[in-house]
């Protein structure tokens, strides 16, 4: 009997380690994660942006942000375009939401997030932001940013495809790596949604912060793999960390870069290193 009823106690404890609780009015669980948003509840969380709109004929508001459901999952995801196909010249098209906590300098947080490549050709980076002025600074609001691109540069080098961060030094944007090889990773799978995990540290850049680590699960890695350390922040402004981030772009109307888009889902937040997935 006294076997049974440990039993019972232990279910129970197991149990309601699973299930959601509020921490300061946030719905959060108990493996350290805070909802930031899983597009459930529609956008009226977000601000969207369009301040270098160049279309001609022109288009007002002319970036796609939409919910979308898998309906056999029962599931909602964000699609964002920087414009419907076949529109050119919307140049910055901005979408942010708050955090539901800030990340306080000198703290260290992991972000979750699901991505799907719609298609190639396209220009999207996504991940966080500390000012208040998003709409001026534009790719200048970010900290932490993460690109899916496959556009040509200026030098003439032409974008793979492959997931990229702020690599710092002489190269502004440097691929993710395969561990195995030490070689970049292949390019993004359109059609399949990766998940990517981003340590956050915003210490002070004398105490090492500003920085984040990347991890990945997804297409050619079959297991989470660590996929580029120590990527810097923009800015490295050192200020608490308030808002997620996107931006994507047609580029110029003369040379764009085109139209694709990403699927967003599933954001959230968890205060230190979790590599753990939330949906799990």
């Amino acid at each position: 009997m006294l076997k049974i009823r440990l039993l019972l106690v232990f279910s129970l404890v197991l149990l309601s380690a699973c299930t959601l609780t509020h921490r300061g009015g946030k719905e959060t669980n108990t493996f350290g994660w805070l909802l930031v948003d899983n597009f459930e509840s529609g956008l009226n969380a977000w601000t969207h942006l369009d301040v270098d709109n160049q279309t001609d004929p022109f288009v007002p508001n002319p970036q796609v942000a939409e919910i979308q459901s898998d309906e056999p999952l029962g599931n909602q995801f964000l699609l964002r375009k920087p414009a419907a196909d076949g529109v050119v010249g919307n140049r910055k098209a901005i979408g942010f939401r708050p955090l539901p906590v800030a990340i306080e300098i000198g703290e260290t947080y992991t972000l979750y997030t699901r991505i799907n490549v719609e298609y190639f050709p396209n220009n999207h980076s996504f991940g966080l932001s500390n000012a208040t002025d998003i709409g001026e600074l534009v790719y200048d609001a970010f900290e932490p940013m993460i690109r899916v691109t496959d556009k040509p540069e200026s030098n003439g080098y032409k974008n793979p495809g492959t997931l990229q961060v702020l690599g710092g030094g002489n190269t502004r944007y440097a691929e993710i790596l395969h561990p195995a090889t030490g070689q970049p990773a292949s390019p993004l799978i359109p059609g399949e949604w990766y998940e990517v995990w981003y340590v956050v540290d915003n210490s002070l850049p004398s105490d090492g912060g500003q920085t984040y680590d990347l991890y990945i699960r997804g297409g050619e890695f079959q297991q989470q793999q660590k996929v580029f350390t120590g990527a810097v922040f923009r800015m490295q402004r050192a200020e608490p960390l308030t808002s997620f981030m996107t931006i994507c772009n047609t580029g110029p109307k003369k040379a764009p870069y085109g139209n694709g888009g990403v699927r967003y889902d599933d954001i959230y937040m968890s205060e230190g290193i979790n590599l753990a997935s939330p949906l799990d």
